[in-house]
């Protein structure tokens, strides 16, 4: 008996000195993750495919994952926010173009009449950022972006835009990268626009960054050569265009694909038929509380075709209210 309580004794602390080498034993990697059956399913896949005695595993190389942004990575209520960085530029620029007054659809920015700039359909849209994100080179492009996420704050919460991002999907992107994953953000917002904070708010590298496009074109100007960002719109990388730009810049099919509404479908589905060890995930809006509630009448980010896939796929439905105990990092709610 006393012998048998003595090695009891010695295995103790050895076995606690060998957890605390075993990366499966380290701390919770999710931490604002509830139990349940979405955090499950992460960290069963995510070890699936890195444990090298795994049938599912999957060489690094090949470990690509893809991440929508607007509503999967930060939100995209009441617009999104791109859209207000340029109606506030049509406000900073007003007194340049004394015109926009009685013209729409920039009367209706300076007036803040939202209901008469969304009758104007996507056309009036267009016209709001190409005025705002056009005419100028890309490092001028690039300091307006810079002054803005220094200065504007979100109506309903008070932060800087850039602090309103998903701490879960935060922790997701830190697990996946440290678990030797490539993360990608795949948006269909602007991608110059995504590059100038992508690093320093998610970790992930401007290279890494794919999103929609005007045309671009290189020029000397005053002996010094430039790229001029012009008034017409070159790649929408959004709905069916989001796995024709994986292809195009990456060049791997991803194992891993996480979205939030319809305009993500055509991404979750191209990622999953493929063979092998594969992991779809969207983000239900059912917050309304902390964030907000909703999915397949929104006007911004509808998620209707998308959600009835999910069960027939496999893919996991985050709830957002039920799986997330944090949403904003530290300091928001």
């Amino acid at each position: 008996m006393r012998s048998a309580m003595k090695r009891a004794a010695m295995t103790i602390p050895l076995l606690a000195v060998a957890s605390a080498f075993d990366p499966r034993a380290a701390v919770d990697p999710l931490p604002s993750w509830n139990e349940g059956p979405s955090k499950r399913a992460i960290l069963r896949f995510v070890d699936g495919v890195t444990a090298p005695d795994s049938p599912q595993f999957v060489p690094p190389e090949e470990r690509i994952a893809v991440f929508d942004n607007d509503g999967t990575l930060w939100p995209e209520k009441p617009i999104y926010f791109q859209l207000v960085f340029a109606l506030d530029r049509i406000k900073a620029l007003a007194k340049e173009h004394p015109g926009w007054a009685r013209r729409q659809p920039f009367k209706a920015v300076l007036e803040g009449d939202m209901k008469a700039l969304a009758a104007g359909g996507p056309r009036a849209i267009t016209e709001v950022v190409m005025a705002t994100h056009a005419g100028m080179t890309t490092d001028q492009f690039r300091e307006r972006v810079e002054r803005w996420i220094a200065t504007a704050r979100h109506p309903r919460f008070d932060r800087p835009y850039t602090e309103l991002v998903y701490q879960p999907m935060l922790e997701l992107i830190d697990y996946l990268a440290a678990s030797g994953f490539k993360v990608y953000i795949v948006s269909g917002g602007g991608v110059e626009f995504l590059r100038v904070w992508s690093e320093r708010v998610y970790r992930v590298p401007p290279e890494r960054v794919i999103g929609s496009t005007i045309e671009t074109r290189f020029e000397v100007r005053g002996g010094e050569p430039v790229l001029m960002r012009l008034a017409k719109a070159d790649f929408v990388d959004d709905g069916k265009g989001k796995p024709v730009a994986i292809n195009q810049f990456i060049g791997r099919r991803p194992i891993a694909a996480f979205g939030n509404s319809d305009g993500d479908l055509e991404m979750l589905e191209w990622t999953t038929s493929a063979s092998g060890a594969r992991f779809g995930l969207i983000v239900h809006h059912t917050d309304g509380e902390r964030e907000w509630k909703y999915d397949r009448t929104s006007h911004i980010g509808k998620l209707d075709e998308a959600l009835d896939q999910a069960a027939r796929r496999g893919w996991t439905v985050v709830d957002m209210k039920r799986d997330w105990g944090r949403v904003y990092p530290a300091g928001g709610r």
